[in-house]
């Protein structure tokens, strides 16, 4: 897994704009969010959960179309499928790599839109924790997509229509974290159930993938 995962980086670090692509659309859209609704902090503090979770989600779609169909067109994945390995434990390196290169940044990055939309300390931290739990689903729910669609005309489309239901409970429960913090409540019920998502995501998803490539591979 772990040389599979370090390809990867190196393939990002040979087409650096195409991975810093969704991070800059991350920060750009949510961005623009303050400057169109005003700066009254008070709104700007009510719409930043949803806002902020809301263009994770879909910086983290920009990049699935890429996760094998580049391996696809040049025959690497013919040869991951031939060499023996454990084709759900490559489908999960690939998707860690995923995260790392493309879900990360976007982690990272929360808490300066954070303070851009006026979040106090609990409501950033609530923030940057729902994130770092629910962005390892999306790219496991994508891996299922991207396999899905792999080969496919318009793939990218169809990748969004199928990956944009399964992501919902993630953005609700992760939106909803931040929005009980600022309510006085506790955020740990949204966070549990964000992390149950994980590793039930965890559980299935690289075996999901792993079949899918099978079969577009057939």
């Amino acid at each position: 897994m772990w040389p599979l995962i370090l390809r990867d980086w190196k393939l990002a670090m040979r087409r650096r704009v195409e991975a810093l692509l969704p991070l800059v659309f991350f920060i750009v859209a949510a961005s623009l969010f303050p400057l169109g609704v005003g700066p009254e902090p008070q709104t700007l503090r009510t719409i930043a959960p949803g806002v902020v979770w809301v263009c994770a989600l879909l910086a983290s779609l920009l990049s699935l179309g890429s996760l094998y169909g580049s391996d696809f067109a040049d025959g690497s994945l013919e040869q991951m499928l031939l060499s023996g390995q454990s084709l759900p434990g490559l489908t999960l390196a690939k998707a860690m790599a995923h995260w790392s290169i493309n879900g990360l940044p976007l982690v990272l990055a929360s808490p300066v839109l954070g303070l851009l939309f006026d979040l106090q300390g609990g409501q950033l931290a609530t923030l940057v924790l729902s994130l770092l739990l629910g962005t390892p689903v999306l790219s496991l729910l994508g891996g299922v997509g991207a396999a899905l669609t792999l080969g496919l005309r318009s793939g990218g489309m169809l990748i969004v229509l199928l990956v944009l239901p399964l992501a919902v409970p993630v953005l609700i429960f992760g939106a909803g974290a931040v929005v009980a913090v600022s309510a006085g409540l506790s955020p740990e019920g949204h966070l549990s159930l964000l992390g149950a998502l994980l590793l039930l995501t965890l559980l299935g998803a690289p075996w999901a993938t792993a079949a899918a490539l099978k079969i577009a591979l057939d």
